[in-house]
């Protein structure tokens, strides 16, 4: 029996030729990542376990990025303890206040991330890096832990979905339609710890902002990870990013997926996902009319360059309707400059829009956008969970940046 590309992976860093699913294995890691909510956990773990040294300096990844510049001293000190962790062992990759981007499309942009690795994180949107074809996947802090010291994981192999995608995107839809549409018909636990392998000749006509988006919520789907496969794409993507070898893997003729998804992406509509689950789906035409009281346009998600451009476009020459706060953060240093280059951020401004220095914070319901009881939001984000953005009867609809955009100012 074949291998799909996950499986593939798995088995190259376990040292092993094959591997099923539901093997345990123990597999060498190529990148650790942590942030500034879940590395000061990993640090308590890693010291009380008694770990006096880390397995490669160059290859873990500490992102200041949910929190900071810090909201209060709480979040103060925990950034406090993982600059201090990462000075005490010379790790290379600390991006704070200055240098930081929102994690997911920070390592990325850096070239940290790269096809056929094995990459952990202490977040669950690490399966992002699937859109490099890379295996790549969230974990615990101690988990996190283990992996700085040791440069291993055990890790259970997932079986696999096969995602076929077919035909190409029409204007104004996006990655964030797809992976929206594809939670709305599986559920969030339709794939629970399996890999959504993304197959099929529609994968040639998505961007590759399109394609870390879908990675980006295959957690939501209950996914152990995404994966893309890696073409020219993927390729001039790296090109002048990543200067270290890797190799790229491709699934098996005969790997065995325990169901097949297919989706016609020239029948895709913009789509919505309503409180308080993503895969409570609606096209934009189902949903109009519902009013908001703020639209976020950023994230892990959708903070890249071409999700600017899209809300800019839908919102150049308007206004922010009244008794609606739109907030943009652009998701690194790198897109906030090429936003200035362009444009984009004299359109946001002029627009009534507040932009942000990179942040996770109104994702989580950390700061720079919490809302109060009964505020509304069309957001970018990932997780439209119960109370996610602040009080729990507030609530959250996720969307694509020209939908967000769009419903920033109804009246355009």
């Amino acid at each position: 029996m074949g291998m799909t590309m996950t499986q593939k992976i798995l088995a190259a860093h376990a040292g092993l030729d094959s591997v099923r699913a539901g093997d345990l294995i123990e597999a060498k890691l190529d990148l650790v990542l942590g942030n500034d909510i879940t590395t000061p956990v990993a640090i308590t773990t890693f010291d009380q376990a008694g770990f006096t040294k880390i397995f490669d300096k160059d290859k873990i990844a500490i992102v200041l990025d949910h929190y900071t510049p810090c909201k209060d001293i709480k979040s103060a000190q925990l950034c406090d303890q993982a600059r201090k962790f990462a000075k005490r062992f010379g790790i290379t990759h600390l991006y704070d206040v200055g240098t930081v981007g929102i994690e997911h499309a920070l390592l990325p942009e850096k070239g940290l991330t790269a096809p056929g690795e094995l990459i952990i994180g202490a977040d669950s949107h690490t399966c992002t890096y699937g859109a490099l074809g890379a295996f790549s996947t969230g974990v615990g802090s101690t988990d996190m832990a283990a992996g700085m010291a040791m440069g291993e994981n055990w890790f259970k192999v997932p079986s696999a979905i096969q995602v076929v995608l077919k035909g190409s995107l029409r204007p104004f839809v996006s990655g964030k339609d797809v992976i929206l549409h594809l939670i709305g018909e599986i559920g969030v636990d339709g794939a629970l710890y399996q890999s959504l392998e993304f197959t099929g000749e529609g994968v040639a006509s998505l961007s590759m902002d399109d394609r870390f988006t879908i990675a980006n919520m295959a957690i939501e789907a209950g996914a152990k990870n995404g994966i893309f496969p890696v073409d020219d794409k993927t390729i001039a993507y790296i090109e002048g990013r990543v200067n270290r070898p890797y190799t790229v893997y491709e699934a098996d003729a005969d790997a065995e997926y325990t169901r097949t998804v297919v989706i016609d992406l020239d029948q895709l509509e913009p789509t919505v996902s309503l409180p308080h689950l993503p895969s409570n789906t609606k096209t934009i035409g189902e949903a109009a009319g519902l009013p908001i009281q703020q639209a976020v346009i950023g994230s892990c998600t959708n903070g890249r360059i071409s999700d600017l451009r899209a809300a800019a476009e839908v919102l150049k020459g308007k206004k922010v309707a009244d008794g609606v706060r739109c907030i943009v953060i652009p998701a690194t240093q790198a897109i906030y400059l090429e936003a200035i280059h362009e444009g984009l951020v004299d359109i946001f401004i002029e627009a009534g829009c507040a932009v942000s220095t990179p942040t996770c914070g109104p994702c989580l319901g950390g700061h720079m956008g919490v809302m109060c009881e009964g505020e509304r939001a069309v957001t970018t984000t990932n997780r439209n969970f119960v109370g996610r953005m602040g009080h729990v009867k507030s609530e959250v609809v996720l969307a694509s940046p020209a939908v967000a955009g769009c419903l920033a100012d109804p009246r355009g």
